[in-house]
């Protein structure tokens, strides 16, 4: 998914990991390092300083754009969790 400005990719991935891309440049800006199984679904929040993953794990967890940092970890699924999503307001 690409951030609202247009400037970076977010790419969820079965090695456990997110990223964040440039996407002018093509590099790797962060690596989202927190789940413990297959991240399935990560999307940027629509002011783009913030990203959301969801992961096998059963966790989704709310990551710093600017730091790569987890925020917060969202638990209590009893399942694996298959997308994620922001409301905007």
């Amino acid at each position: 998914a690409f951030s609202p400005d247009g400037m970076q990719v977010i790419t969820a991935s079965h090695d456990k990991h997110a990223k964040i891309w440039s996407s002018e440049t093509g590099e790797c800006l962060h690596t989202l390092i927190g789940h413990s199984d297959v991240v399935r679904s990560a999307v940027f929040s629509p002011e783009g300083r913030l990203a959301l993953t969801a992961s096998d794990d059963h966790t989704a967890k709310v990551w710093s754009i600017e730091t790569g940092e987890c925020l917060h970890t969202l638990e209590g699924h009893a399942g694996a969790l298959r997308s994620a999503a922001f409301l905007a307001h």
